[in-house]
């Protein structure tokens, strides 16, 4: 375990330190080990990164300033996939086939303002990785509710007063659904689960075709928690079974990691202040609805196995 965490220590980082991006901020640890496993899986390879418009759009930088150690190209709500596919024909004219092009949307731009184009990669099979930095509001222009928003919480567009009603949208699931090579959620919680995380990306360099990786990037402006506290978040989001951790590879659904012993999705709620208008019935609630979504999660899942030895190209 230390030998593992040494080497992804000391690992050259494609994400550059002194970027913009909130103290604390969680989707930043996700694009590091997103990149850096995408290289590290295919170090003869380079990366083009799709960026629609977001935080990330900032904090990436204006040109000639750049963020990251990778070509970014900043695109509208609506067309990151669709220029990630254009991005991955054109250089394959010119025989560059060797580039991995990846899309670094939000959950607005995913689930919502961009959703048809994601679709429409989809069902089309674009050989692209497309990666869903989920911070479940529009968290750059004042925090509104999203498709990926939960049940239950505070936006500015869903206050205290009228919070969030109904569930947040299963893009993981309607993404497997379009028959894709895979798809799979991630979270940096833990090192347990940061090693399920970089497993994950690198099955994902190791196949062709449009790949779609769901990963939950805890937000401190916008879900009211201490800046130091972002992993821990995202721990208990898997623990208590809100954000499950599992991958269609294929066609072949697995649940890849179990909590021992899952924790109250109180335990979750009660540690962030966008859910602190919650009363205790509507906490049972969402309880019910998150152990509704597990149950079926695991009535389809496979038993645990191995991560197949993904393919170096």
């Amino acid at each position: 375990m230390a030998r593992w965490v040494d080497e992804i220590v000391t690992e050259e980082r494609l994400l550059h330190p002194g970027h913009a991006a909130c103290a604390g901020c969680g989707p930043a640890i996700n694009v590091r080990h997103v990149l850096d496993g995408l290289a590290a899986a295919r170090p003869d390879s380079r990366i083009v990164l799709v960026i629609p418009a977001s935080c990330w759009t900032i904090i990436a930088g204006v040109w000639p300033v750049n963020a990251f150690g990778v070509t970014v190209h900043l695109t509208p709500f609506a067309s990151a996939a669709v220029e990630a596919a254009a991005i991955k024909s054109a250089l394959r004219l010119v025989g560059r086939t060797d580039t991995q092009v990846v899309v670094w949307g939000g959950d607005g731009s995913t689930c919502d303002i961009g959703f048809t184009g994601v679709s429409a990669a989809a069902e089309r099979n674009d050989d692209v990785v497309y990666v869903l930095n989920d911070n479940e509001a529009y968290m750059n222009t004042g925090v509104q509710k999203s498709g990926g928003t939960p049940e239950g919480a505070w936006t500015t567009t869903t206050p205290a007063a009228a919070p969030r009603s109904g569930q947040k949208k299963e893009i993981a699931r309607i993404m497997a659904a379009h028959g894709i090579p895979y798809v799979a959620t991630l979270a940096a919680g833990s090192v347990p689960m940061l090693k399920d995380f970089r497993a994950k990306v690198t099955r994902a360099a190791g196949i062709p075709g449009f790949r779609f990786l769901h990963a939950l990037g805890a937000c401190p402006p916008g879900w009211k928690y201490p800046t130091g506290e972002s992993a821990e978040i995202v721990r208990l989001a898997v623990e208590s079974h809100v954000f499950p951790l599992w991958e269609c590879d294929h066609g072949a659904w697995r649940i890849t990691y179990r909590p021992k012993r899952p924790v109250p999705v109180r335990d979750y709620l009660g540690v962030q202040g966008r859910f602190s208008h919650l009363s205790r019935e509507e906490i049972d609630a969402i309880q019910a609805h998150v152990d509704e979504r597990w149950d079926a999660l695991t009535a389809v899942g496979e038993p645990d196995r191995e991560l197949p030895r993904a393919s170096s190209r």
